[in-house]
């Protein structure tokens, strides 16, 4: 039988339903006995009834397993319809027992043969409700015996019926359920697997984002500050020469004031790349705002933010990288285009967040290489890099003489949608 609560219910109305059903059957007899009802003698009536019960006892009770055993079944449903067949010879009112072997065709047995035992249980009650084996000899009685035959079979066989689809959709709901939940096991084992690999895949992440910035801090220390720093000195070296000369002393004194504005410039915008503590407690618009502002002060060269779209906080390593996209689109314009006018515009749409930064400098071709191209390049691999950990991706256009436009992509994902 089919595992659940449904199929034990089942089992225990098979188990009990017999005895109710001969008891019930025994107290018609005794009351039948007193108005007439033939019935076999007593003992014979009692051994019937005692081998039927042994019957039962010895398969049903005593060896539930072997329910799973279809050749054993198929012996005892032979040996239960001849012991029904025995007591309906011992009284016709057993007949009322011989419907309990109906419920006991599916103990057991499987497809046709659940068919063919309904067939012959079907026989006995036929001959009960005709009144027994004794009124079969009456002349006559056989064709009315025939129907009464047929319509307990054609009834039988569609109880049956019933009864398997009944039992079949119950295993099938059963093996669902049982396969539903070894598949969730699944999907649980398969996510908790998955946490953990994207875990240990963002921890990766970020120590090549951190081993990333250090080299790019490095050359930045190098090709920008320690430059700067010895620009400095040697203008200084030439002012002290330049003693005797205050106009050429003044003139390299200006120049070493410049580098050194410069040079902190330059540390100040690297330090914020570092960690942008332009987020901190503000969003990226207002973040991004602070840094316009802040080169517009310094370079003295207007510049613009338009924010379009619904703002919404994305995920920190998202936000970080628009901010440090732009501080290095700024440092860049500042460096190389001698531009006069800046443009910058961040889009929030469905599925993407984009940084638009535009000026009207000198441009560049940006299919030279970086090392060629002297306007151009510088931190755009940097950029480039920055933006691929985060499935992001930067789009540059220019040609020399038409200024630049670069253009920053990154997925929108909310930190409530990552949780």
């Amino acid at each position: 039988m089919a595992e659940g609560s449904t199929t034990d219910r089942v089992g225990r109305i098979m188990g009990r339903l017999p005895y109710i059903a001969l008891a019930a059957s025994i107290v018609l007899v005794v009351a039948g006995s007193s108005v007439g009802v033939p019935h076999q003698g007593w003992p014979t009536v009692g051994l019937a009834v005692a081998a039927t019960v042994g019957w039962l006892v010895w398969w049903i009770a005593l060896h539930p397993q072997w329910e799973h055993d279809e050749p054993k079944m198929i012996v005892f449903f032979l040996g239960l319809a001849a012991l029904i067949y025995l007591l309906v010879w011992t009284s016709p009112l057993f007949g009322f027992f011989a419907w309990s072997g109906y419920i006991l065709t599916t103990y057991g047995l499987r497809r046709w043969r659940r068919l063919a035992a309904g067939t012959l249980v079907a026989g006995a009650g036929a001959i009960s409700q005709m009144g027994g084996f004794s009124t079969l000899s009456e002349p006559g009685i056989v064709p009315v015996f025939l129907v009464v035959l047929a319509i307990n079979i054609g009834v039988a066989n569609v109880m049956i019926w019933v009864t398997m689809w009944t039992l079949e959709q119950t295993e099938k709901r059963a093996r669902m359920i049982d396969e539903l939940g070894v598949a969730n096991a699944k999907l649980a084992s398969a996510l908790k697997e998955n946490a953990g690999l994207h875990a240990q895949l963002l921890a990766q992440a970020r120590e090549a984002g951190v081993l990333d910035e250090r080299q790019r801090m490095a050359g930045e220390i190098h090709d920008v500050l320690a430059q700067g720093l010895t620009g400095i000195v040697t203008q200084l070296e030439a002012a002290e020469a330049a003693t005797p000369r205050p106009v050429d002393q003044s003139r390299h004194l200006d120049n070493a004031k410049r580098l050194a504005r410069d040079s902190l410039t330059e540390a100040r915008r690297s330090v914020q790349a570092l960690r942008p503590q332009t987020l901190d407690g503000a969003g990226l618009p207002e973040a991004i705002g602070e840094v316009v502002k802040e080169w517009t002060r310094v370079h003295e060269v207007k510049a613009e933010l338009t924010t379009t779209g619904t703002r919404r906080t994305l995920l920190p390593d998202i936000e970080a990288a628009l901010l440090r996209t732009a501080q290095e689109a700024l440092a860049n314009v500042a460096r190389h285009a001698g531009a006069g006018r800046v443009g910058l515009t961040l889009s929030y749409m469905e599925d993407v967040v984009t940084l638009d930064v535009r000026d009207d400098g000198d441009g560049f071709d940006p299919s030279l290489p970086a090392a060629v191209s002297e306007n151009g390049g510088y931190g755009l691999a940097a950029m480039r890099e920055r933006l691929a950990r985060i499935a992001g991706s930067l789009e540059v256009e220019s040609e020399p003489g038409a200024g630049t436009a670069l253009s920053a992509c990154v997925p929108a994902i909310a930190i409530g949608a990552a949780a």
